[in-house]
């Protein structure tokens, strides 16, 4: 989370960015983006030259003929002099840098408009950016700064882009545990979080324990993934792993940004509405992580033909979708609105079926309402499946607090809760106060409810009476005093 007076300037930030014109916050995160990956360029630029020197290899710098883009060239110009350099010389070098081999970012750039109007308010941002010393060991400020300016507007909700919190999405990937070679899926992706979370939990497996660093949230640092050592690994992982889909272009093209920027040099995302009839469904991923946009709705004329189950209500064509991308074998760990769980139409029955009879249905994780604030104050569960099989049993985990103020202001408390609780349990799906089994044959006469409340045995408390007397005495003692005072009263009258 962001300090105090990063806060501040935040909302300084924001405040000149509304007043030139820029007032809706995909905006202005996509033009912070911008910013925030010039800067980085340089940064990773001089670490890939560093290391091809260790290496004894030829290094070209990606600035060799454009030495004058380097941000350190230019933050220090005046106002004036700083928008007309970053609008007619930075900006289309940026949109066509030559990154990885195929040259996809430069196609996810192409239709990319560099807006900040105002000499000042270009200055300031660069100004801040240079302040917030980004580095490998804060790589999520991005996102911490996405997520502030969300919910710092009354207009949030309406915006649709409820980013899923980063304890959320590390707890589901430690679930489903990708390795090297998995091949790994968003189909919703927005900013890349489960993909970019994905890849540092690879690397922190694959990095020796006495590197690793860990902060007060249990955040792990200085990923080097030193135990990885064929370049063919190096090559699979950052080209040929991370896959992401989303229907919005900014959400694209800041997903690219981000995950270049955590290292992934040629990122496989592309603008695709994966649940229409221009999307290719192939059965080719190990793992698909996804928090799906919930309660919308499609034209049934552009729904895929792939997907059976009908209806038009997105979380469930989600669900299916997910279903049909994964191979025999492969892993999901997804989040859904509490209506999937028990949803009384004959959709929400079947798409339980698919998860109860062809997939086994390791887990059923709900969590707390207040998860999504400030922006929804909807429940949510995690479903992680394995596709294949059939379910004998399903481990059911009531999560009452996940390390962060329920309220709308989510304040700090351990940032973990019963998160590690969950991770380890899950492992040999352990019973607890709030984690219980329950056979398929029962869940399946229940109509394939998958409601923790509904299998959840409640604690029934004795509840202890005051004693009659004592009642009595406290009563009647309460009624002379009240009798004194209207005594009182009329004295005075």
């Amino acid at each position: 989370m962001l300090k105090a007076e990063l806060k501040s300037k935040i909302n300084q930030l924001w405040d000149r960015f509304w007043a030139g014109g820029l007032a809706n916050p995909l905006t202005a995160i996509e033009q912070i983006s911008y910013l925030i990956f010039i800067k980085r360029l340089e940064d990773m630029d001089e670490i890939n030259k560093n290391r091809a020197e260790a290496r004894n290899e030829k290094y070209v710098s990606i600035f060799k003929e454009n030495k004058n883009c380097k941000w350190s060239e230019f933050k220090h110009f005046n106002a004036e002099e700083m928008l007309i350099h970053v609008r007619d010389t930075i900006f289309p070098f940026i949109k066509n840098i030559k990154l990885g081999e195929d040259g996809e970012f430069a196609k996810l750039m192409h239709d990319a408009i560099f807006m900040i109007p105002k000499p000042s308010l270009l200055q300031e941002a660069v100004t801040m950016i240079d302040e917030l010393k980004i580095s490998p060991q804060n790589y999520d400020t991005l996102g911490d700064m996405y997520e502030y300016l969300l919910s710092e507007l009354s207009s949030a909700g309406k915006v649709g882009q409820f980013r899923t919190p980063r304890h959320i999405i590390r707890m589901m990937v430690n679930l489903v545990n990708p390795k090297l070679g998995d091949k790994i899926c968003d189909p919703a992706c927005g900013t890349a979080g489960f993909l970019v979370n994905a890849y540092q939990h690879i690397l922190e497996t694959n990095t020796s324990k006495d590197i690793i660093k860990y902060d007060e949230s249990g955040n792990p640092h200085n990923l080097i993934g030193d135990n990885i050592i064929d370049k063919k690994h190096w090559k699979l992982l950052r080209k040929d792993t991370f896959y992401g889909f989303d229907f919005d272009q900014t959400m694209v093209r800041i997903a690219a940004m981000n995950m270049i920027l955590h290292g992934i040099e040629s990122p496989n995302i592309k603008r695709k509405d994966t649940l229409s009839k221009n999307f290719e469904q192939k059965e080719e991923y190990d793992i698909v992580l996804a928090n799906p946009p919930f309660t919308g709705s499609i034209d049934k004329s552009d729904i895929n033909d792939d997907l059976k189950v009908k209806t038009s209500k997105t979380e469930l064509l989600f669900l299916e979708l997910f279903y049909n991308l994964l191979q025999i074998g492969g892993k999901g760990a997804v989040i859904v609105p509490n209506g999937v769980l028990f949803g009384s139409s004959n959709a929400h029955k079947e798409i339980r079926k698919v998860l109860l009879e062809s997939c086994q249905l390791e887990a059923v994780i709900s969590m707390p309402s207040g998860v999504f604030q400030p922006y929804s104050g909807v429940g949510t569960a995690v479903l992680v499946f394995t596709k294949g099989g059939k379910t004998e049993k399903v481990w059911f985990y009531d999560m009452l607090k996940d390390g962060f103020s329920l309220d709308q202001k989510r304040n700090f408390i351990d940032g973990k809760g019963d998160i590690p609780e969950i991770i380890e349990k899950f492992k040999n799906k352990l019973d607890s106060k709030q984690s219980f089994s329950v056979d398929f044959e029962e869940i399946k006469k229940n109509e394939y409810n998958l409601s923790v409340s509904r299998y959840k045995e409640s604690e029934d408390e004795e509840i202890k009476y005051e004693d009659p007397q004592i009642m009595i005495d406290r009563i009647l003692k309460e009624e002379e005093e009240i009798s004194k005072e209207l005594k009182e009263l009329k004295k005075e009258i």
